[in-house]
């Protein structure tokens, strides 16, 4: 299947800035749980990572990240997953975060 360009239009995919990482026991594989800052036009959203076994909660605060903003909210046990953090998988398989490698705005919209 080929996406047209107004496909890729209709993802928002926007900066955030991890501002808070907590341990998620409850997850059936290890994940964390994400507060991310995405800006004044979107706001504080939280997120859940399965990236455990290549980062430590504290290397995680103050990072900056791509995640989706526009899909729908995903329950996870108790919690709701509203944004989806865009990551690709090492020669593990494990999730390596997708973020910027210059200091950008927060809130900035992926073109």
């Amino acid at each position: 299947m080929t996406a047209t360009f107004e496909d890729f239009q209709k993802l928002n995919v926007r900066v955030g800035k991890i501002i808070k990482v907590e341990d998620f026991p409850e997850a059936r594989k290890p994940a964390y749980k994400l507060t991310i800052d995405l800006g004044k036009d979107i706001g504080i959203k939280m997120s859940s990572v399965q990236i455990v076994k290549n980062y430590k909660k504290d290397d995680l605060k103050n990072k900056l990240v791509l995640c989706v903003v526009n899909l729908s909210p995903r329950r996870i046990g108790h919690f709701t997953s509203e944004v989806l953090t865009l990551g690709i998988p090492d020669k593990n398989n494990e999730c390596i975060l997708i973020k910027p490698d210059k200091d950008v705005p927060v809130g900035g919209k992926l073109y």
